[in-house]
């Protein structure tokens, strides 16, 4: 048969989709698999990092389609975000025109490839009805109190008047107009995602063996869980702040062991102490200098300091020891983080790393009370980061330190100055934006009610269409009207709150929604009994880039959804695979690096299902996969071949059963290559073994070569039945074409593995000569030495002939050695 991509898939792809092939059914008594890859922002045009992800999860959905399961595999657009407004700007369009323009022609692409995914599924998060269900989510979070609002640090452009996402801040400067980005305190929401950090992390045990390693180990760090004392430094004098007197400086450490090397305290330049002294800045003797050293950190964000060397501006003030009452001078520090613990930190510079490099850095004390258990003299000013005896720790010497550890924290709180506590890393959730291109917050400002929740009845709170998007300020706070509304407790007039939801909250729950049918979307957000069945998702697939953020609050979402009753999942993922990346010339695909290749023109000139053998092919899934022009056309040329041999083909619509005894060796090798390939595929298509494809196809190969060298009609009927079955949810334009012309698709049902295939009735044994490999034999399995010995000495007779064999050993079905002398 001449191949003819064009024409074979537009014929099966129009089939498929007139006859709902990959619709979810009905029927929940049937085994189930939930198969989702990441939903794509709608760009506009996909590229071969799509391609490879839902290839991935379509061979795996079709795979389980055949062998019986009830599969939901469904596609979606992940559409609210920045991009669509930057486009807004650049091409003077509307976002939601530029959105749903994209997904229409992103659409077409992914199907063009013959993706199996349900289009009765299908959502786009800016969808109006799940915006409605979004915010009903909202609200019921907002009156369970995992909902709230307060000040918040965000970049500033001073001259667009804007608020800009870290991306759009360029070197510290506004992406738009290069105008410097300042740190300003605005309010914003967060929720409660600490709330739920030791159930975060405690339930990553459950994923052990499911989720990689490496993604385990990132969220376990992301979350930061510590253990340690949390107590309070004595002010040496008190500080006036707007709202009441600051005597004390709370700290918590991890380290109550070397509390004794305490040489100062820093400071978050967020922190209200600071902030306090700052509008002060003559009462508390702080230098012009200071305050704008101190400004200039605040006004650089969180990630920018990171890059920094450690920078610090001293206040002037001191702290008093709590057990040796020494005076302890208090630093703005730019490595120092308001979100984590109190804000301030007691700095102990002889034995830790970034406390040393700023003590070095300023002249400051580095004073040791940890040595090495080896040593009883360390009175030198070093570092030292390992576990030790306590020294220059008053009643405490001597003390191994994690006994000290427990010594301290107990008598601190004995003695009421301090108390053992856990902290996280993890901060808070912030969940608003000043953008206009978002998930409105269904809140309503009254000034006789305060911030009350939008009636659920008046939901979905509408983006307004009539926007200028300029780039300057927050659309949606400079509209005339739309802000303007009824407080739905008192009636009053009232504001409606300008923020939109962080695009985050839309991917934290997309895959729940996926559960519920078409029918019943507009009068539920996520069915109870269809969530049920479907959840948890059985295989996620996605790069490794979304190891922390989307994963975390995926997994988060889903807890608090069960809280609130919407789902049973305390865990939204059975098994997660991160698949790598496509490179090309070594370096990732990219527009800038003008490496990118255009899926389309693959399809164009290939098929489709080159495209897709060739991603399956080239490598595993979860490593790089290198792009090679020479590897699709190779891609080519095995469809091409595998549609060459068909006219030794019988049309059958069962396998023919064959007697093994009947066989040539060649043709005993060809079935044997099929059936390890058709046992392959029962092994590949598993979690556990990783989806390595590309040995599947390589066993495919080395089949279809065998067939080739033989011309037996059965047994290259048999070949081809089984062949077409394995190859189909990787190739499935051309086997669906062919299975229909040869077998009625009456191969795509499962098939049982032929043993007897399998077994080896002859065996290659290795001859040696005094130990040396000569030669090789083919023997029937298990036969006698006598006949084993006989065809030994032929085939090593040069090197036996001219010697006496003083010694014959025979190790029956593996080797022959020949001892001469």
């Amino acid at each position: 048969m001449e191949y003819n991509p064009k024409v074979i898939e537009k014929k099966w792809q129009k089939f498929w989709e007139e006859s709902g092939a990959y619709e979810p059914k009905e029927n929940k008594s049937l085994p189930k698999k939930y198969i989702l890859s990441m939903f794509p922002y709608p760009s506009g045009n996909i590229h071969m990092g799509h391609v490879r992800n839902y290839c991935i999860s379509d061979a795996i959905a079709r795979k389980f389609r055949k062998d019986g399961y009830n599969v939901l595999h469904p596609i979606g657009w992940d559409a609210f975000g920045m991009p669509a407004e930057n486009a807004a700007i650049k091409h003077k369009t509307h976002p939601k025109k530029w959105t749903y323009s994209n997904i229409k022609n992103m659409k077409s692409q992914l199907y063009s490839l013959g993706f199996s995914f349900s289009k009765t599924r299908e959502l786009a998060t800016c969808d109006l009805i799940y915006s409605k269900w979004e915010q009903s989510f909202f609200i019921a979070m907002w009156e369970k109190g995992l909902i709230y609002r307060k000040k918040g640090f965000l970049n500033w452009c001073p001259n667009d008047q804007t608020v800009l996402a870290n991306e759009q801040v360029i070197e510290g400067k506004c992406w738009r107009c290069d105008t410097p980005v300042v740190q300003k305190e605005m309010y914003q929401y967060y929720i409660k995602i600490t709330d739920y950090a030791e159930e975060l992390l405690r339930d990553l045990d459950t994923l052990e063996g499911k989720w990689p390693n490496q993604v385990l180990t990132m969220q376990k760090n992301w979350i930061g869980k510590s253990e340690g004392l949390s107590f309070s430094f004595d002010l040496e004098k008190s500080i006036q702040s707007e709202d009441c007197v600051i005597s004390a400086l709370e700290v918590f450490t991890t380290r109550p062991d070397t509390i004794f090397g305490v040489s100062y305290c820093a400071l978050a330049p967020e922190h209200p102490l600071v902030k306090a002294m700052l509008k002060n800045p003559e009462v508390y003797g702080l230098s012009k200098e200071a305050v704008e050293q101190i400004q200039a950190i605040q006004n650089t964000s969180e990630r920018e300091r990171a890059q920094q060397e450690k920078m610090g501006i001293p206040l002037g003030i001191y702290a008093i020891h709590p057990l040796s009452e020494k005076k302890i001078p208090l630093w703005v520090a730019n490595f120092v983080l308001m979100g984590y613990g109190s804000g301030a930190v007691m700095s102990v510079p002889a034995h830790d790393e970034r406390d040393f490099e700023f003590a070095k850095k300023y002249n400051l004390p580095i004073i040791p009370v940890i040595a090495p258990k080896d040593s009883v003299d360390y009175s030198k000013q070093g570092f030292y980061a390992e576990s030790g005896t306590l020294i220059n720790s008053q009643e405490y010497n001597g003390l191994d330190n994690e006994e000290a550890k427990r010594k301290i924290i107990a008598y601190f709180e004995k003695n009421g100055k301090g108390k053992s506590v856990v902290n996280y890393k993890l901060r808070d959730w912030g969940i608003s934006r000043q953008r206009y291109w978002g998930t409105p917050i269904p809140l309503i400002h009254c000034e006789f009610c305060g911030i009350v929740p939008e009636s659920l009845e008046k939901l979905p709170v509408a983006l307004p269409e009539d926007v200028s998007i300029d780039g300057e300020g927050n659309p949606l706070d400079k509209h005339p009207t739309w802000k303007r509304c009824v407080c739905p407790q008192c009636g009053k007039e009232a504001i409606r709150e300008t923020d939109t939801l962080d695009t985050f909250m839309e991917s934290s729950w997309y895959f729940l929604r996926y559960t519920t049918s078409q029918s019943l979307r507009d009068s539920e957000a996520i069915n109870t009994q269809e969530a049920r069945y479907w959840m948890d998702v059985d295989e996620y697939i996605g790069g490794i880039e979304h190891a922390i953020l989307h994963l975390l609050y995926a997994r988060f979402f889903t807890k608090v959804l069960k809280t609130l009753g919407y789902t049973e999942s305390s865990e939204p993922f059975s098994h997660l695979l991160t698949q790598g990346m496509v490179t090309k010339d070594g370096a990732k695909m990219s527009k800038s690096k003008g490496n990118v290749v255009d899926p389309s023109e693959i399809i164009t000139q290939f098929g489709a299902d080159t495209a897709r053998l060739f991603i399956l092919f080239a490598a595993p899934p979860i490593r790089e996969l290198e792009w090679n022009d020479s590897a699709v056309e190779g891609s080519y040329r095995f469809i091409k071949r595998l549609c060459a041999k068909i006219e030794k083909v019988q049309k059958i619509t069962a396998l023919p059963k064959i007697t093994a005894e009947n066989l040539s060796e060649a043709e005993k090798y060809a079935r044997k290559k099929v059936y390890e390939a058709l046992k392959k595929s029962y092994e590949t298509f598993t979690h556990e073994s990783g989806y390595a494809f590309n040995t599947l196809i390589a066993a495919c190969m080395e089949a279809l070569n065998a067939l080739n060298e033989q011309d037996n009609v059965e047994v290259w009927s048999e070949g081809y039945f089984i062949l077409l079955n394995i190859l189909e949810p990787i190739i499935p334009h051309i086997c669906w074409e062919l299975s229909q012309e040869y077998f009625n698709l009456a191969n795509f049902a499962p098939i049982v593995v032929d043993g007897s295939a399998l077994k080896e009735d002859s065996i290659t044994m290795a001859i040696t000569v005094n130990g040396k490999r000569r030669g090789e034999i083919k023997v029937a399995l298990n036969a006698e030495n006598a006949e084993v010995l006989a065809l030994a000495k032929v085939a090593v007779e040069k090197w036996i002939a001219d010697f006496t064999i003083v010694k014959e050993i025979v190790v029956p079905n593996k080797l022959v050695n020949f001892v001469v002398k």
